[in-house]
């Protein structure tokens, strides 16, 4: 198609999407034609010739439009980086603003919490700041482990990244504008080489616990409507009972939704710690199914059930109907933790000045009652192992390296996407039988083929991908348990144990 045919197709895209009305189609038209510099359509005709589209249409139309304006000379054609803040500009021109879209979401709400988020996520991906077509490359598998089935996938739209990093980060002197990707500042934001474009993103104003926060969905979607609240202030990740107050508000807000917040220290934290936020979503995670294997009841708050989850890493599962009595034990459970050291199980509140313990929570709603997690975590470093005693070991870094942040707490793997091509390769070289442990890209994957291989009787062409699938979910579970500040075993259990009499 030509240009004119191209800026026609996706007046017709936003049409039948709803970001526009009939009443729209001139102005959005010509909002177009601005924007790749064109005078008008060479025929009226032209003009008005809207064709019909489907919503899949909406990758080619833009590819096309993208290599016109290349043509044209109004962006350096030299990468996707360069590509995504063009098109983002593009698809600029299609959105409501941010008071009608607010106007909007507010008005399917009065209706239903669930009739406001199903609109809303379908709008964040008919602007394509959710791109549908990347995210449906994603694989994706569940692998069944002793602690139930675990959500598996490779990540194909995101980079990877090294824990060190992450940390060096929260250090570095913040600047700039947008301060992050997180700042409510990022709303229409034009973006640059460094820093996405963000013509086609809109936020949803909340109050929590009395301070305004806002909604808006990942672009990355690990997950079912997977969402993301952050502090309309840049401040820094910080767990505290007003965390535990914010979190209930929500899912009072929107009871079909799990909301949970990444912790606040280096390697046991997310990727973001400069930025207040918590993630959530319209899924239910393996945690969640996650049976209660020990419980325990607490002196004056004998209303709340409380117990030890059969999950790899050290989960207190709280569960009421008082959302102020299971803040009033879950903060009584934070403050012990953030001081207490055992040091026969490893577990030291700080080193140094340095402070090491801190929690990830979680919470939902199941069966009319409210039901938090609180996950214990550590970052303690030591030689043998530099990235954190409680995140996955050396001998696992070949699937995960990255840190383990409140998704994969969960039990849904985010891998990189090197993964893809890694176990293609890895099935071929089995079948041969050849050696590969040489290998440049599959040879860090020796170890672990010679470990898991014998357990099979036979493996051949039909079987080897499914192979593949199951032992990098078994991997994944012991990436959790490398992350569990207590172990499964005995002694494991007797610690976690020794730990909860200190607040019961």
């Amino acid at each position: 198609m030509n240009i004119y045919q191209n800026i026609n197709a996706l007046t017709a895209y936003a049409l039948g999407t709803g970001l526009i009305q009939e009443e729209d189609i001139i102005y959005t038209q010509n909002r177009l034609l601005e924007l790749f510099g064109l005078d008008g359509f060479e025929t009226m005709e032209e003009a008005n010739s809207i064709p019909t589209v489907r919503t899949e249409d909406l990758e080619s139309i833009l590819k096309e439009l993208l290599d016109q304006a290349a043509e044209r000379g109004l962006f350096s054609n030299d990468g996707i980086v360069q590509r995504d803040l063009f098109d983002t500009k593009i698809m600029g021109c299609l959105v409501p603003r941010p008071s009608e879209v607010q106007a909007k979401f507010l008005e399917n709400y009065k209706k239903s919490p669930k009739k406001a988020t199903d609109w809303f996520y379908k709008f964040s991906q008919d602007t394509d700041y959710i791109r549908r077509y990347r995210i449906c490359k994603d694989i994706k598998w569940k692998s069944r482990t002793e602690y139930g089935d675990l959500d598996i996938t490779i990540n194909l739209s995101k980079p990877e990244k090294d824990p060190r990093a992450i940390a060096e980060a929260r250090n570095a002197k913040q600047g700039g504008y947008p301060e992050c990707l997180l700042c409510k500042q990022n709303e229409g934001y034009a973006g640059r080489i460094n820093h996405p474009a963000r013509q086609n993103h809109r936020i949803i104003p909340l109050k929590l616990a009395g301070k305004s926060w806002a909604f808006q969905y990942s672009p990355y979607v690990y997950y079912n409507e997977h969402c993301i609240v952050l502090d309309s202030e840049h401040t820094p990740m910080r767990i505290s009972r007003e965390t535990f107050m914010d979190l209930f508000d929500f899912v009072k807000l929107f009871p079909h939704y799990t909301i949970g917040s990444n912790a606040d220290l280096p390697i046991v934290g997310g990727s973001i710690l400069t930025h207040n936020h918590f993630q959530g979503g319209c899924y239910e995670f393996p945690m969640a199914r996650a049976p209660m294997e020990v419980k325990f009841q607490i002196k004056g708050s004998e209303d709340i059930q409380c117990g030890i989850i059969k999950w790899p890493m050290s989960v207190i599962r709280l569960t009421g109907r008082s959302t102020d009595r299971i803040i009033d034990l879950a903060d009584r459970i934070l403050k012990s933790w953030r001081t207490y050291t055992d040091e026969d199980a490893f577990v030291f509140s700080q080193t140094n000045g340095e402070p090491h313990n801190t929690i990830t929570p979680i919470v939902r709603m199941r069966n009319g009652e409210y039901e938090m997690d609180l996950v214990l975590r550590n970052n303690i470093t030591t030689e043998e192992h530099p990235l954190g005693v409680y995140h996955p070991h050396a001998e696992l870094h070949h699937i995960k390296k990255e840190n383990i942040g409140l998704i994969e707490v969960m039990g849904l793997a985010v891998l990189p996407s090197r993964l893809k091509e890694e176990l293609n390769l890895l099935a071929g070289a089995i079948l041969e039988g050849k050696d590969f442990s040489g290998d440049p890209k599959i040879g860090k994957h020796y170890d672990w083929v010679q470990e898991f291989l014998p357990k099979y009787a036979s493996v051949d062409k039909d079987n080897i991908c499914q192979i593949l699938k199951e032992e990098t979910g078994h991997v994944f579970a012991r990436v959790l348990e490398d992350a569990g500040v207590y172990k499964r075993n005995a002694e494991g259990k007797a610690s976690f144990l020794k730990f909860i009499h200190t607040f019961a």
